[in-house]
């Protein structure tokens, strides 16, 4: 792994001469050679990582149906442009402008839709509690399907360690084609041009300069 200096102020904290540039290349199998390129700060703690593959990748979408335990060790790559989906549980995470790619496997990526769903009921739950003390007097019916709602969509991804009768779709969807699940089961498509036009391609990459 290689570790540079960056001559930018860190875009977040503002702060000059904390700035760092990681970079190292691997091979991930069928996947191919790759570059994972990481940018920090020392002084704030911002991280930015992306994967660039060493030949050039045409956009892209990839599906894996989840239907078995074992399709959950399938390894997922994911850039910082990339869009995950989970159609039926309506599951979406754009790229924002702090977006970062990672390596993980499907359960991964699934606890991550798990812990944003906790995040989300727990906010909730507390709305509950304050329609309960009388606190807010409309939209308890609406609340109630809310947490329902939600703790289905955890149910029936714990199923999935199991022979779930209820299996799902993951979709990774980049403009830049720099994501893949890699299972012998996992399916690849061009984007049409209208999904291009419409797809957020994540944070812009920072102006890298030792001039």
């Amino acid at each position: 792994m290689q570790t540079q200096k960056v001559d930018i102020p860190c875009p977040i904290c503002s702060i000059e001469g904390e700035v760092e540039m990681m970079t190292h290349i691997d091979e991930i199998p069928y996947f191919g050679e790759h570059t994972q390129v990481t940018v920090l700060c020392n002084a704030c703690g911002w991280r930015q990582t992306d994967f660039i593959p060493a030949e050039g990748k045409k956009s892209g979408a990839w599906k894996l149906i989840i239907d078995s335990p074992q399709k959950l060790l399938a390894r997922v790559i994911r850039s910082s442009s990339c869009t995950v989906k989970v159609e039926e549980l309506d599951l979406v995470v754009n790229p924002g402008g702090n977006s970062t790619g990672y390596v993980s496997n499907v359960e991964g990526v699934m606890n991550r839709f798990v812990d944003v769903i906790n995040i989300v009921l727990r906010d909730i739950q507390n709305e509950a509690l304050q329609h309960a003390a009388g606190e807010i007097d409309e939209g308890l019916e609406k609340t109630m399907e809310a947490i329902d709602r939600l703790e289905n969509m955890l149910k029936t991804i714990e199923s999935l360690k199991e022979d779930s009768s209820q299996p799902v779709t993951l979709e990774l969807l980049d403009p830049n084609g720099h994501s893949m699940i890699i299972h012998e089961d996992s399916t690849e498509r061009e984007l049409s041009d209208d999904e291009l036009a419409e797809l957020p391609v994540g944070p812009d990459p920072p102006v890298l300069s030792n001039d």
